[in-house]
């Protein structure tokens, strides 16, 4: 079983280990990913997961070994063009290479990042809401080597983090990305010592799952929704999300404030 769930009250840790190929995904590991991924999305107690790759690497990119098999074209045909085809419509998304990459949740998920993030684990990284690093991580389009193109959604994401400019040179030359470049561009949103990034990420999980979830999940999606839209349909797509939220929740929350919690900016007695 190469994908486990570890849960921690609101919140749960899904681990990928591969660790004997750097976590490179093939085809089960993407699978049981992605299943664990829904899972998480669809039970009701369940608010933040970590995504971590075990033994020291994040995910070292779609499993290469896997890839070269690919090359008779039935094996190309049936694997790629019928398993990884896109639905048409608006079906449920099938798992990509990497596995959820496609998947749009309604909760957060925060990657936690040690060593190479590289090819296909950098998608990965990416699909994530929040990339929490270690100083010794390690970012990068590696597959540029090979003639293998951003498959899982990282023409899409790496622009939006980082400006199509900066997309554009990072992808096309296939560099090392550091931590601390990652942190400077956009690319990721913390950097702690090497070993952390895994508690950390959980310690921001708990911090977050702690807060009433109607305005949380109403904020990020409104976050992604509203990306690119013309400035009066974005602010409407934001009302319709957040209103709900407000009559759920917002009401009750200024009440504990009239009664004195919360005070002058304190975030722990809510």
């Amino acid at each position: 079983m190469t994908v486990s769930i570890e849960k921690n009250g609101f919140v749960w840790t899904v681990i990928h280990d591969r660790h004997e190929a750097r976590n490179a995904m093939d085809p089960e590991s993407a699978q049981a990913l992605y299943e664990a991924m829904l899972e998480f999305d669809r039970d009701s107690e369940a608010r933040v997961a970590v995504l971590w790759g075990a033994g020291g690497a994040f995910c070292a990119g779609w499993d290469l070994k896997f890839a070269a098999s690919l090359q008779n074209s039935e094996a190309f045909a049936r694997e790629i063009n019928e398993e990884l085809a896109f639905p048409i419509g608006s079906n449920l998304a099938p798992r990509g290479a990497l596995g959820p990459t496609r998947l749009e949740l309604s909760k957060p998920v925060i990657a936690a990042v040690e060593g190479p993030a590289v090819a296909g684990g950098m998608e990965l990284a990416m699909w994530a809401d929040i990339r929490v690093m270690a100083d010794t991580a390690y970012m990068g389009v590696y597959c540029r080597r090979w003639g293998i193109p951003l498959l899982d959604g990282g023409t899409l994401r790496l622009p939006r983090l980082v400006g199509q400019g900066k997309a554009m040179e990072i992808a096309l030359t296939g560099r090392k990305v550091t931590a601390d470049e990652c942190y400077r561009i956009g690319l990721c949103e913390k950097v702690v010592e090497h070993g952390n990034a895994r508690t950390a990420a959980e310690d921001m999980a708990q911090e977050i799952a702690r807060f009433p979830q109607e305005a949380v999940i109403a904020d990020r999606r409104s976050i992604i929704e509203t990306y690119g839209k013309p400035v009066r349909e974005a602010l409407r797509i934001e009302w319709e999300n957040g209103v709900k939220a407000v009559a759920l929740e917002g009401t009750m929350g200024a009440g504990r404030f009239s009664d004195g919690k919360g005070r002058h900016g304190d975030f722990e007695n809510i």
